[in-house]
């Protein structure tokens, strides 16, 4: 999938970048840059897209985003995120290398993929903010630290795909339109035509251009973001029948949308409600 080149500004006496994204509506361009990112949700939740996965993220999540990873997040509420950035000849070339390092060097090949981490969450955290207040020498510790952390943690990878060629201005804005368009009309019944025309292309062009960028033909995307919608809404939305969830999320068969739903999140919604009652 191509998209926007992005750098992450620092300076050249900078081998490690902080950011904190505060109360903000998060919503980004498609995009990629070399920096490793890794990052904690400290409030709110929203829509992700990396490389060819679409799924969601919630408070408290720790995603890892790999060089040259292709991603955006996306909330329609304000949301806190830090984040830092680094790459991995930050401290020289084979810096991990090391043999001390082994465990860190390995997670760091599978973060080309993205990340999720989902277990000593809370240990990271407070890593975290201890780094947003650290000195440089104290950083690099903490830095460290972080990875090792990660490094132990049981991790989710994300895309299964990558598409790694030259990259266009272009091409990065005419995917986020496709996303942004699918995402405000998930309800709605969405024609072929319709995204093509988003993408001002041809219908078929359009099938080859978005399956040799994420190896998924349009409707198997577009039946993804509908059934992580769907997810949200039987969660955050316990009063909502699974028919209604189904009608809001664009499916005109009810048994269509739990076989569908079945075969992704590999449970039922039903159950998936259930988990949510017991909680």
């Amino acid at each position: 999938m191509k998209v926007l080149p992005f750098k992450i500004l620092k300076t050249r006496e900078q081998n490690l970048l902080f950011q904190e994204d505060r109360d903000m509506i998060l919503y980004e361009l498609l995009h990629q840059h070399e920096e490793v990112q890794i990052s904690i949700i400290e409030k709110g939740s929203g829509n992700l897209l990396v490389g060819d996965a679409f799924t969601s993220f919630n408070e408290g999540d720790v995603i890892v985003f790999g060089k040259n990873l292709p991603h955006v997040l996306k909330s329609e509420e304000p949301c806190s995120m830090i984040s830092i950035f680094f790459t991995k000849e930050c401290f020289g070339k084979d810096f991990f290398e090391l043999p001390d390092l082994e465990d860190i060097s390995s997670f760091l090949a599978q973060s080309d993929k993205g990340l999720l981490v989902s277990s000593n969450l809370e240990k990271i955290k407070k890593l975290f903010i201890e780094f947003g207040e650290a000195s440089k020498l104290k950083r690099f510790q903490l830095f460290l630290n972080i990875l090792d952390e990660i490094s132990k943690s049981e991790k989710k990878q994300l895309s299964s795909f990558l598409y790694n060629k030259e990259l266009t201005l272009n091409e990065g804005k005419r995917m986020s339109m496709v996303f942004d368009y699918l995402m405000k009309n998930v309800e709605k019944e969405v024609s072929l035509q319709e995204v093509a025309n988003v993408a001002a292309m041809s219908k078929n062009a359009f099938c080859r251009y978005f399956k040799q960028r994420t190896n998924k033909t349009f409707f198997q995307f577009l039946i993804e973001i509908r059934i992580e919608r769907a997810c949200g809404l039987l969660i955050k939305n316990p009063d909502l029948s699974i028919t209604e969830v189904s009608e809001l999320c664009g499916f005109k068969n009810l048994s269509n949308f739990n076989r569908k739903f079945k075969e992704i999140k590999l449970m039922s919604p039903k159950m998936i409600k259930k988990t949510r009652q017991i909680a």
